[in-house]
């Protein structure tokens, strides 16, 4: 005779059935382009130093002081601070980068981003509020590497 209280009985197809859950197929990649393969979020109150490579995109929501190589886009959130050096094709500053920053195809300051040290970068966006200082070069050869620019968008317009 079996023990009903010692081990609980369940029908045989409770533990067989799949789910189907109506939806788009999931992409084999995310979508946005190559930047979102593989991508490191360093969250909120995180901590993170050394040398980072081959990452798609890297998302900065804590502080990371880092040598970023082979990766194609950097997010700096509103909370999220960077020090170090990064050469990456796209760049997203919202909060703040301190350092060397070359991106090659566009660098992007929004409102409350702040970015200090030597940049260099192939087109520029800066919203109204953001901020960069320092050694400031255009890639396609614009200006010239002595030219120092420090600016700081008002909130006039």
């Amino acid at each position: 005779m079996s023990d009903d209280r010692s081990s609980p009985h369940f029908p045989n197809e409770l533990g067989k059935r799949v789910a189907n859950i109506p939806g788009p197929a999931r992409p084999e990649r995310l979508p946005g382009g190559p930047g979102d393969g593989r991508r490191l979020i360093v969250g909120r109150e995180i901590c993170l130093s050394g040398e980072i490579n081959a990452c798609d995109t890297l998302v900065v929501e804590g502080r990371v002081e880092a040598t970023l190589n082979e990766s194609h886009r950097i997010e700096i959130a509103d909370s999220g601070y960077f020090k170090g050096k990064v050469d990456i094709a796209v760049a997203e500053i919202k909060g703040q980068f301190e350092g060397e920053l070359i991106a090659r195809e566009r660098l992007i300051i929004r409102k409350n981003g702040r970015v200090t040290g030597k940049v260099a970068f192939g087109e520029i966006e800066i919203e109204r509020g953001g901020e960069i200082s320092g050694d400031v070069e255009l890639l396609n050869g614009s200006a010239s590497n002595d030219d120092t620019v420090s600016s700081k968008s008002d909130a006039t317009g």
